[in-house]
């Protein structure tokens, strides 16, 4: 039975993880730590009976064979170092820290450590986003040349986020921006795995709405390949789903268009694209939680868009697109070592 601890619960998305892993069978959690009383109340409801208010207590006290990291992206960098140092897994929720500087650390201390680190991507999970990207590795479209995502609601608020979520994503410092890190990042993620690391990033973000936000509530995201141009577009103000949450991979001989419940593909015989047939994923691809675990037990580097390469390259697109806001042109990467957005 693998243990399993859990640093941090102010990230709304921990909970769903928790009951994933809780149902898998073959993990159990053991300790979880948190500073908010009545976030350390509600983890027992996941049958957590160890509830610790410090992080570095239940890393020292507890035999764990892997961490969960559910803190805000400031905070995720500095656990994830301490815990690999301890040579314990890590699994950190998207996009991996609130900069550049965090994720590098974290790479770092897991490649010096021997360790597994993960970053948990929650649409990844989805089995018509998983069979798609299967489909672009294997030229289904040809050669990709663009890869599109719109991320957006009304607000971390108005979605429903709680108290303590809330509190940590309006804040630029213990996010690193606000809608541009929350939600870029997915595009930028699936631009990375498919493209690699863009050659130069352009973006224009603002505070159109929210004018007690102390962060940019809309942001745009564009990424330029050698022959291949990328858009990851995030609001906090969009009222409705509507073309929210829908990843498209364009490519030389088709354009793969991906929801939650399908994919459809388009190619020169089929302008207006076909319903792909989408299987079931394998039993270690069903969810963050069997994903981590088998690789807990297998030692399995993790690839793909969940390994901390793609991570780290997000987080270069991210703070290259922060530059890029604040400079108002585009800023080439990688990025130089004294580049580092500051506060």
């Amino acid at each position: 039975m693998l243990r399993i601890g859990v640093l941090g619960l102010s990230h709304d998305h921990v909970w769903d993880n928790l009951n994933q892993l809780v149902h898998l069978g073959g993990a159990q959690i053991v300790a979880a730590a948190d500073g908010r009383s009545e976030l350390r109340e509600r983890v027992r409801d996941h049958g957590c009976e160890l509830v610790l208010e410090s992080a570095e207590q239940l890393l020292d006290d507890v035999r764990v064979d892997a961490v969960y990291i559910y803190s805000d992206n400031r905070h995720s960098a500095e656990l994830a170092v301490m815990a690999a140092e301890r040579g314990i897994d890590v699994m950190v929720e998207k996009p991996m820290a609130a900069d550049l500087e965090g994720a590098l650390r974290m790479q770092a201390a897991a490649r010096s450590a021997g360790t597994l680190l993960m970053v948990n991507w929650p649409f990844f999970w989805w089995p018509s986003l998983q069979h798609a990207l299967k489909l672009v590795a294997e030229g289904f479209i040809g050669t990709p040349f663009q890869v599109t995502y719109r991320a957006a609601h009304a607000g971390p608020a108005e979605a429903g986020c709680s108290p303590a979520f809330v509190e940590w994503l309006s804040d630029p410092h213990k996010n690193g921006a606000g809608a541009l890190m929350d939600y870029c990042s997915y595009g930028a993620a699936l631009t990375c795995l498919l493209l690699g690391l863009p050659a130069r990033v352009t973006a224009v973000s603002g505070r159109l709405r929210k004018a007690d936000l102390d962060a940019e509530d809309n942001a745009v995201l564009l990424m330029e390949h050698q022959g291949a141009i990328s858009q990851s577009t995030a609001s906090w103000t969009q009222i409705g789903h509507l073309t929210s949450y829908i990843p498209v991979f364009y490519g030389d001989e088709g354009t793969l268009l991906v929801e939650r419940d399908g994919v459809r593909l388009a190619t020169r015989q089929h302008q207006d694209g076909l319903r792909v047939e989408v299987p079931k994923p394998a039993a270690d691809l069903s969810s963050s939680a069997a994903f981590f675990t088998a690789h807990i037990r297998s030692r399995d580097p993790i690839e793909g868009l969940c390994s901390a390469e793609t991570g780290v390259a997000t987080q270069h697109v991210l703070e290259a697109g922060l530059l890029s806001s604040r400079r108002r042109c585009a800023v080439q990467l990688p990025l130089p070592a004294d580049s580092a957005v500051l506060d």
